[in-house]
């Protein structure tokens, strides 16, 4: 079951220009709707909402929240064994691979690319099959 939109939606559009697959869909000013034959439940949707208009398929709203508090990926390449999952499993494409580190290490490591693109949904970090990927707060200390 897919994300929904409640009748407290009032129409500005946010979701839809947020979700990656484009599952949302509506009028300006009118409920939106999400396809749920699309939805790949990535809660962007809700954390863009600023009505409090998006329920999980639990029945749970989802509240809005700041953009710079979305998590990101943190890789631990010590574990990493450069399988590609966590880049193919990302809806925006804000990952990629690095170059190799040379001669003794010739392995490519994933890295966020375009934090600005990553909407936090952390499906990098569930597929990753071997826990080097982690979701955290970006350091909001940092200049």
């Amino acid at each position: 079951m897919a994300f929904q939109i409640t009748g407290k939606c009032n129409g500005c559009g946010a979701c839809s220009r947020i979700c990656p697959v484009g599952a949302i869909s509506g009028e300006k000013k009118k409920v939106h709707k999400v396809d749920e034959r699309q939805c790949i439940e990535c809660s962007a949707c809700g954390k863009v909402c600023s009505q409090g208009a998006v329920q999980d398929r639990f029945g749970v709203i989802r509240k809005m929240e700041k953009r710079a508090l979305w998590r990101k990926p943190v890789f631990t390449h010590e574990r990493c064994m450069s399988c590609t999952i966590c880049v193919e499993a990302c809806p925006v494409n804000c990952l990629a691979l690095s170059q190799q580190r040379g001669p003794s290490d010739p392995h490519t490591y994933p890295f966020l690319k375009d934090e600005k693109a990553c909407i936090g949904c952390g499906f990098c970090s569930i597929e990753c099959p071997v826990g080097s990927v982690r979701m955290e707060v970006p350091d909001q200390s940092a200049p």
